[in-house]
């Protein structure tokens, strides 16, 4: 819990770019994923340790630069699609993670050389620019052949081809369109000439991983930056020897686990947060069923009537325990945060938990810049989390 930021107060002023760079130096990446049901997936692990903050600070970190404010931060492949230090760019391209799903496209790419070629150019003298409109430059405007919603068109494919290869990147966005540009105009080049090798690459990825986790087994370690398995071994195994890994044994896990040697564990955990489905603390669920008893599955992909808690389920985070889960809707339309279904776990008191979560909705909503919360008549802790929230309105 230290290791991830939630033994850190809030901030009592709003928060800045100096508190973001303390998240992201627990946490190490932001998780993006294009599910916008409640809050893109990036913004809120933000919020659930720093609260109430302006998403423009994600923003300029991400995809904007100046001489004032350089960028902080570039998206590429790391957990799955991630917004990570710009510094760790070498890493991640080191040969220490599992190979992508992007080179399937490799094929395509031997096939149409010249179209790789095209795209390049178009990048070039348009980027930050969208699959789209290259697509457009290169037809000239003419129709697409298109198959079914999930295909992509050869562009498209080759253009995250390109940028699982290292050379596009993201240059800004557009909403929620990944705006494509030359990996060399956004990078600065001493980061572009840095060459790891997969050994370096991998041992670096996995302390990094260790920081954010405090302790945890390699395969945990692993899964942080999806690295190989070969790899992320002898990682361990070589930082366990360096120090910087600590062996040890926690009660009810069956593997070896290690701590990092910085970590520490706090007096106590205090205070609340919600959690979105991709937050790093939970995101690894057998890890989090682990850790707190708390089995969680994302039920996007479920149909709805065989959905157990709801669509986009936020676990909720109560002094170092996972207390409860809502499932959460930000209806836009009316101006209000909807509380699609109230969970409470077994043990934890209904009263408190939710007094405390009706709470901490009131402040999503107020950053989110809803004027109400609505609790739908679903699940074992509704009842008390509409009274609740009756009374804060």
């Amino acid at each position: 819990m230290a290791a991830q930021g939630f033994a850190d107060p809030r901030p009592l002023s709003p928060p800045t770019r100096r508190h973001l760079q303390r998240v992201l130096s627990r946490v190490q990446l932001l998780q993006l994923d294009s599910v916008n049901v409640a809050v893109r997936a990036h913004y809120m692990p933000v919020f659930s340790r720093l609260g109430s903050y302006a998403p423009s600070l994600v923003d300029d970190a991400a995809w904007s630069h100046s001489a004032r404010k350089p960028r902080l931060l570039v998206e590429y492949w790391a957990h799955e699609a991630s917004l990570v230090p710009v510094e760790d760019w070498p890493l991640l391209h080191s040969g220490a993670k599992k190979p992508g799903w992007w080179r399937n496209y490799g094929v395509h790419a031997q096939r149409s050389s010249q179209l790789v070629d095209d795209i390049l150019a178009v990048v070039k003298e348009l980027g930050p620019v969208g699959a789209g409109t290259i697509e457009r430059e290169l037809t000239g405007g003419g129709p697409r052949a298109r198959g079914p919603w999930w295909d992509r068109s050869e562009v498209k494919q080759l253009c995250e081809y390109l940028f699982g290869l290292g050379e596009l990147t993201t240059g800004s966005r557009r909403g929620f369109e990944r705006l494509y540009d030359l990996t060399e105009r956004v990078l600065p080049a001493q980061v572009l000439s840095r060459r790891v090798d997969a050994a370096e690459g991998a041992r670096e990825l996995v302390a990094r991983a260790a920081v954010a986790m405090g302790v945890a087994t390699e395969p945990d370690l692993r899964d942080y930056y999806r690295l190989q398995p070969g790899h992320s071994r002898r990682a361990v195994a070589e930082l366990v020897e360096q120090g910087v890994l600590v062996p040890v044994q926690v009660d009810g896990w069956s593997a070896p686990a290690y701590r990092h040697v910085a970590a520490a564990a706090p007096r106590k955990v205090a205070g609340r947060a919600l959690l979105c489905p991709f937050d790093p603390l939970i995101w690894e669920r057998a890890r989090t069923e682990r850790l707190f008893g708390f089995r969680y599955r994302i039920e996007i992909y479920v149909p709805e009537e065989k959905r157990v808690h709801g669509y986009y389920v936020f676990p909720f985070l109560l002094d170092g325990e996972l207390v409860a889960r809502v499932d959460l809707k930000a209806d836009r339309a009316v101006g209000a945060l909807r509380v699609q279904g109230a969970y409470v776990e077994p043990g934890a008191e209904p009263g408190r938990v939710a007094a405390e979560l009706a709470a901490e909705l009131r402040h999503m909503a107020d950053w989110l810049e809803l004027e109400d919360v609505v609790v739908m008549p679903r699940g074992d802790l509704a009842l008390a989390l509409g009274a609740a929230v009756h009374t804060i309105r």
